[in-house]
């Protein structure tokens, strides 16, 4: 088994490790996921060193802010993976589906009386810092959270980065290091007891092990949740058998057109891979790695200095070094941003520059002015808008390209930037299977001037942000099938 870098393991509280618990509990909440994964390894390095089984414990809770079919499917359909993989490799795993809010107060606590000491996931966005601050406070045992982020730790970094180009130098000169500490691919192979975990029935009466195939099988199966009903279910599913296909064909049939395909919606020419990292059923690592291999890739073909360009560094193909800076620079940007800063979601967090600018226009006459339903329902007079907006209802995502557009209207249709910034990040969290997370939150303040600079000619509501309009947009990209495939019905 590799060595798991300390720096991405931060201990959570002073409690000791208990040598004579039943168990070493890896509680899974963010790298939801039984390959390439730090945590997991971290957690069958414990209970190697201390001779115990290990327990897996996944649960979903529905007390959180956009709960609703749509999550709670893709999440489940991973959790029925991550049964079948533990089973396979003989590991006690514990699904729990909160059946109302706070159910599962004490769960952990009860799960950690017995625990030698508990190993979670270190993932800086939503509520899931707090939840495990808190967790961590409780419990009567040691707790540790493991990084398995990113390609970079997210303690390599020092400082916030102002823009791409800053962090792509930095991490040029960072990188070489941590890639030659990668996860191991499957984790659960080295560890050495495979007993079950005994007597747990008192635990299983009051918190009961999900039926996750019954789940999985029956349509009607989530109805009995309090989440949203009418943010539905998707036909794309969750979980990391899927997540290893989708890259499979990406690597197959779209990687070596995609530096012309990307843009251009009617082409379908991104690689669809966001829900799969957001949810933790697929790592970068293994993503990397799988691409590394297909370019025939090793770690001597990076040049000794950093470019600081998008282009050349890798040593890769034209295709392929373009889908690693969207996979790692600006995806590792925003968990850059979210890990150091804890009002990453919030106006104030914006560059100076920028909040003045817009506030020099916020009273600027909009031509036209939209509230948050008629958004929502994709009611504008915009055709094209009205399609990105109908694409994350119907499937939870927006094309990249569009998704600019997207938040650039909604900057220029609404009353004022913070209101765009409540609206934007309302529809992307409440439909997008990737938004609550780092890299759309990038995404969304882009829009409003993070990492990127002040552009000229000054321009009504946007002032010195840089413009983009549904009219300049189809002049550059194909999306003509997308309009009609999308358009409000």
């Amino acid at each position: 088994m590799s060595p798991i870098p300390e720096i991405r393991v931060s201990r959570c509280n002073e409690a000791p490790v208990r040598d004579r618990g039943d168990y070493v509990l890896y509680w899974m909440t963010a790298f939801r996921r039984t390959r390439w994964n730090f945590s997991l390894q971290k957690a069958v390095d414990w209970a190697n060193r201390l001779g115990k089984p290990l327990m897996v414990f996944e649960a979903l809770r529905v007390g959180y802010l956009w709960a609703s079919d749509r999550f709670h499917r893709f999440v489940i359909d991973g959790m029925a993976d991550n049964a079948e993989a533990c089973a396979k490799s003989g590991v006690t795993y514990y699904p729990y589906l909160e059946p109302s809010p706070d159910a599962d107060k004490g769960l952990l606590a009860a799960l950690a009386e017995r625990a030698c000491l508990v190993v979670t996931d270190d993932f800086p966005a939503f509520f899931l810092p707090r939840m495990v601050a808190s967790a961590s406070s409780k419990i009567p045992v040691y707790m540790e959270k493991v990084d398995s982020n990113g390609l970079l730790p997210m303690k390599a970094a020092d400082r916030v980065f102002a823009a791409a180009k800053f962090f792509r130098t930095f991490l040029q000169k960072e990188l070489p290091l941590h890639l030659s500490q990668m996860p191991d691919a499957e984790p659960l192979k080295a560890l050495k007891s495979k007993t079950s975990v005994p007597r747990l029935e008192p635990l299983l009466d009051r918190w009961p092990a999900a039926s996750l195939k019954t789940l999985r099988e029956d349509p009607k199966g989530l109805a009995k949740f309090p989440v949203n009903h009418e943010v539905g279910v998707v036909d794309e599913r969750g979980g990391a058998e899927e997540a290893s296909k989708r890259l499979k064909r990406f690597l197959e049939k779209k990687l070596s057109r995609y530096e012309e395909n990307r843009n251009h919606p009617d082409e379908d020419g991104t690689s669809g891979l966001s829900p799969y990292l957001h949810f933790g059923h697929l790592s970068v690592h293994e993503i990397f790695s799988r691409l590394a291999a297909k370019e025939e890739w090793a770690l001597d073909h990076l040049p000794k200095k950093a470019t600081g360009g998008r282009n050349g560094w890798w040593r890769m193909s034209e295709p392929a070094e373009a889908f690693l800076d969207e996979l790692v620079t600006w995806r590792e940007l925003g968990f850059n941003m979210c890990s150091r800063r804890q009002d990453y979601d919030l106006y104030s967090s914006l560059p100076a520059w920028a909040q003045q600018t817009l506030k020099d226009h916020e009273g600027d006459r909009r031509r036209h002015l939209y509230p948050l339903e008629q958004f929502e329902k994709a009611q504008t007079h915009d055709p094209l808008w009205n399609a990105a907006q109908g694409q994350l209802l119907q499937e939870g995502r927006i094309h990249n390209y569009l998704r600019m557009v997207w938040g650039k209207k909604i900057l220029e249709w609404s009353s004022s930037p913070q209101e765009a910034l409540h609206i934007m990040i309302e529809l992307n969290n409440k439909y997008g299977l990737d938004g609550r997370d780092p890299n759309s939150y990038t995404g969304i303040m882009w829009i409003l001037g993070r990492y990127d600079r002040p552009w000229g000619p000054e321009r009504p509501v946007f002032g010195k942000i840089r413009y983009m309009s549904s009219e300049n947009t189809l002049r550059k990209v194909r999306a003509m099938e997308y309009m009609e495939k999308y358009k409000p019905r």
